[in-house]
């Protein structure tokens, strides 16, 4: 009998997870409270509850030949860095080619996901769900989380005293859309993450003046690398990856920080933390620079209280305000999962970031639940290439205290390393977590014998960008496209 499996959302990682099951010969039925697949990606005018909201002018900082689904190369007229209507473009393109649609339900959403009472010895799951007013009931042998972590704006006002009193308009910054609202007004932009820096720019271009406030600073990295080439296809190589090994993480901090000044001295833009650049997400921003240097945006630490009509800041400085967009991240949660996963401050005991350990039969997998350092497209669709076969058996997870073990050991590391930061629960480096899947799933290139073999592609592989098609060489869901697609990737990144 063919295993039926519930998918929760219908954004890039959904849509992978229909392609997946496809694949492995189960049933998928693919659940989107909207009308339309993209999730994050797809641009509303007005914000939509329970779902990722971008601004207009939103372009996604991984290049194209690392961000695409392994085995559908992104077209080579496409732009390296998309704006979200070109991603769009590619995902519908991906949907039609690999015919998904028909196994979504749009306008469903999933109200409830519980255990069936013979779970222990079925797996199986009841799912409930609403559409048109409609409650709905019916029994999957497995289920697909999909909806990804930046659903729940998280606003620390608590942490802001005064904001209550506050005159102007303060909002999220995922209810930002456009810098139009903004024109001729003075505003303070909080936090310096990407959507901060990338929206302290953006208003800056219209506003009297904005100022950006953060409390730790941050190292800014260029989209636009060496020779102008994107800065993930020079840091993301196999060969890069191993040197990283042999040097201490203060040796290569060292270096990359070196680089970084050399651009601009993040000391003279008062940007500068006091954390070493391994130590945190890094904020991606072409133009801040530019902005900080003919004034329009003024670097301010964290504010210390709000009045009527202004902020102080904890320098003891004080500046007239209209308005505050607060770009303080997201936190995430599912409560549709009665009593399955627990979620404390943005961390969720998974093995792996996918499998719950705790479960008699492993059928509920989270995908897409991971900050990488690098684009999270390839990650979520090499989960569920990995979450299908465990679902029907092929690949088995091992005992429970050898994944709690391996949980443990994941978040001691990430504590040791990241700053303590809501952002810095769910981090993964993109090629370590990429071969560690990989290896589950039996696709990791083996580098010697492509030496011996296919010297030419050996070379690629390793001393080239780390890219999707190298999980397609080899083993289950192989694709005969992977090794031409790799030996052309350079020519699709210079068009």
């Amino acid at each position: 009998m063919v295993k039926t499996v519930a998918i929760i959302g219908g954004g890039s990682s959904g849509l992978c997870a229909i392609k997946a099951c496809l694949q492995e010969g189960l049933e998928p039925i693919c659940f989107e409270r909207t009308a339309d697949i993209g999730g994050l990606w797809r641009f509303e005018e007005y914000p939509e509850e329970g779902r990722a909201s971008i601004y207009r002018s939103v372009i996604i900082n991984t290049s194209k030949e690392m961000m695409c689904f392994s085995d559908f190369p992104i077209p080579e007229d496409f732009p390296n860095y998309m704006h979200n209507s070109k991603i769009m473009e590619y995902f519908r393109m991906y949907a039609r080619h690999f015919d998904l649609l028909r196994h979504v339900r749009f306008r469903t959403s999933v109200c409830r996901v519980a255990k069936r009472p013979d779970f222990a010895t079925t797996g199986q799951w009841e799912v409930v769900t609403e559409s048109e007013g409609k409650q709905e009931a019916a029994i999957f042998d497995a289920v697909l989380v999909c909806t990804g972590h930046h659903t729940e704006a998280h606003l620390p006002l608590s942490t802001f005293p005064g904001i209550e009193k506050f005159k102007g308009r303060y909002l999220h910054s995922r209810d930002y859309k456009d810098a139009r609202d903004f024109t001729d007004k003075r505003i303070i932009v909080i936090g310096i993450g990407n959507s901060g820096s990338d929206l302290a720019v953006e208003i800056s271009q219209t506003a009297k003046q904005v100022f950006l406030s953060t409390r730790r600073g941050a190292w800014i990295l260029n989209r636009v690398g060496d020779q102008g080439y994107p800065i993930d296809i020079i840091f993301n190589t196999r060969m890069k990856m191993f040197l990283k090994k042999l040097l201490s993480p203060s040796m290569v901090s060292d270096f990359a920080e070196k680089q970084l000044n050399m651009r601009f001295n993040h000391s003279h833009y008062g940007l500068k933390p006091k954390h070493r650049i391994l130590d945190q997400h890094p904020t991606i921003n072409d133009d801040l620079p530019n902005r900080i240097i003919s004034g329009r945006v003024l670097v301010k630490p964290n504010v210390q209280q709000f009045t009527e009509t202004s902020a102080i800041f904890s320098d003891g400085t004080r500046e007239d305000i209209d308005a505050v967009v607060f770009a303080t991240g997201y936190s995430f949660s599912f409560p549709f999962l009665e009593g399955c996963v627990k979620v404390v401050e943005n961390q969720i005991p998974l093995y792996k970031f996918m499998f719950p350990p705790n479960l008699e039969k492993p059928t509920l997998a989270f995908i897409g639940l991971i900050q990488p350092l690098g684009a999270i497209m390839p990650i979520s669709e090499l989960q569920c290439r990995w979450a299908t076969r465990v679902f029907k058996g092929l690949n088995k997870l091992p005992p429970r205290q050898d994944m709690e073990a391996d949980i443990e050991q994941k978040r001691e590391a990430m504590a040791k390393r990241y700053v303590k930061s809501q952002r810095h629960t769910i981090q993964v480096d993109y090629i370590p977590y990429m071969d560690e899947l990989a290896c589950q799933v039996g696709v990791k290139p083996n580098l010697l014998t492509l030496f011996l073999t296919d010297p030419k592609l050996a070379l690629e592989v390793a001393f080239g960008p780390c890219t999707p098609y190298q999980y397609r060489l080899r083993g289950p869901g192989e694709w005969a496209g992977a090794r031409e697609a790799i030996l052309t990737q350079r020519q699709r990144i210079i068009k």
